[in-house]
């Protein structure tokens, strides 16, 4: 059951034990180094919705161009409703460079997002972060020394040297949902980023230059691309970072095509199989589609899988009135239901639990920080030391070149909110 405090502001919950908060994600362990919040002042706490809005709107309108914001699709609505971009992380790290003359990039989504903007945007830009408790709790179940500790033991498996063929024993390949540090480890080990939009097709790349992936943070994710690739379950072991070698064995780990991290995402965590058996028993034809961080046997048991702006694509594009059911977060599908009155959308999860992290965002945080910008004020910028952002950069191009076909031809879908 998700927590009544999701009524609650924000703020209620930056003063108090350090977590991610309420939501999907609340039992989740924080990391000891995990980014704090200060106190958002009381004027912010208490203004009134219609107060916020106007505050916001007219410190919008003096910083003009100097200004860009972008917004997650996960974002609650009255925050995305200020958003110059809306997105998901693969669409926004490519939004980033789409204005260059603006001095500042206000990110409302979490923190390793707003780090890849701060690593791709101009030297002169500034990335903030509302909220900088708004992290994510799967990019913390991956660290550096954890993931360094991993590499050195699959060394000692496979050995440094290509095979016939060129190719390394192992590629690294982290999911967008990851610290800069690890996008830098994947970077300066011949590695790369991806993002649901496009894992497919880094898979691809990837095994065109290694014998195998160690893929992270997310096994989902992993499991159901090399999945829909043809590789074996039994060439996908689980990489347990708490177990020598992972908790396989030298064997194992030489047959396998695909390292899976054991990581997940507390919201797509929550979709089952059962939920979508209702669904079925409930509207009959109703067309299921769920994000691939979701468990491989509920994508298996979905009609389509896709990223969050895939998701979106499929219900636009669908003419004739439908009954969707959506296993992604329900901010999304919320807004995806009042934005296309035509289809009846609904969640698999009848109990609304949000992304917690996601969550910590408040029109407030927008408000304190935009008018800080107005008085030259720079509150809450993120910044990633230059050695590590350079490795990062590398692997993040290489994302950025890696384009799934739909997105070659077209051009992902981005605009004012």
């Amino acid at each position: 059951m998700c927590s009544t405090a999701l009524a609650d502001g924000p703020w209620e919950f930056d003063a108090k034990e350090p977590g991610y908060g309420p939501g999907a994600s609340m039992w989740d362990v924080l990391p000891s180094d995990a980014p704090r919040q200060g106190s958002l002042p009381r004027e912010y706490r208490e203004a009134s919705k219609a107060e916020l809005d106007s505050r916001i709107l007219a410190a919008k309108a003096e910083l003009g161009e100097r200004l860009v914001i972008l917004g997650h699709f996960y974002q609650r609505d009255e925050v995305v409703k200020y958003a110059d971009f809306v997105g998901d992380s693969f669409q926004l790290a490519q939004a980033t460079k789409t204005r260059p003359q603006a001095e500042a990039i206000v990110f409302c989504g979490v923190h390793f997002m707003a780090e890849t903007a701060e690593m791709l945007s101009g030297p002169e830009q500034r990335v903030i972060l509302p909220n900088l408790a708004a992290g994510c709790s799967m990019a913390d179940m991956a660290d550096l020394d954890s993931v360094l500790d991993c590499w050195e033991q699959l060394e000692e498996v496979y050995g440094k040297e290509p095979d016939a063929q060129g190719r390394v024993p192992v590629i690294p390949v982290t999911y967008m949902n990851s610290s800069a540090a690890l996008k830098g480890f994947c970077g300066e080990r011949g590695g790369i980023v991806c993002t649901s939009s496009n894992a497919s097709a880094v898979l691809k790349w990837a095994f065109e230059r290694g014998q195998r992936v160690l893929f992270f943070p997310d096994q989902h994710l992993g499991r159901n691309t090399g999945k829909a690739m043809g590789v074996p379950l039994e060439q996908m072991p689980m990489w347990n970072p708490n177990k020598e070698l992972g908790g396989s064995d030298a064997q194992t780990l030489r047959d396998a095509r695909v390292l899976l991290w054991h990581g997940f995402c507390s919201v797509h965590k929550r979709f089952t199989v059962g939920q979508i058996k209702a669904a079925r028993e409930r509207y009959a034809g109703v067309r299921v589609i769920v994000h691939p961080e979701c468990p491989m046997e509920v994508v298996d048991a979905a009609d389509e899988s896709g990223s969050t702006d895939y998701i979106r694509r499929a219900i636009e594009s669908t003419t004739e009135p439908t009954v969707f059911a959506i296993g992604t977060e329900i901010n999304l599908v919320q807004r995806l239901a009042n934005e296309n009155p035509q289809h009846t959308i609904f969640c698999l999860d009848s109990i609304v639990c949000p992304c917690s992290t996601m969550y910590r965002i408040h029109p407030g945080y927008l408000a304190w920080v935009l008018e800080a910008l107005v008085r030259g004020e720079v509150l809450n910028r993120i910044t990633v030391p230059e050695q590590v952002a350079t490795h990062a950069r590398v692997a993040l191009e290489r994302m950025l070149s890696v384009l799934p076909p739909a997105v070659k031809a077209s051009p992902a879908k981005l605009g004012p909110a």
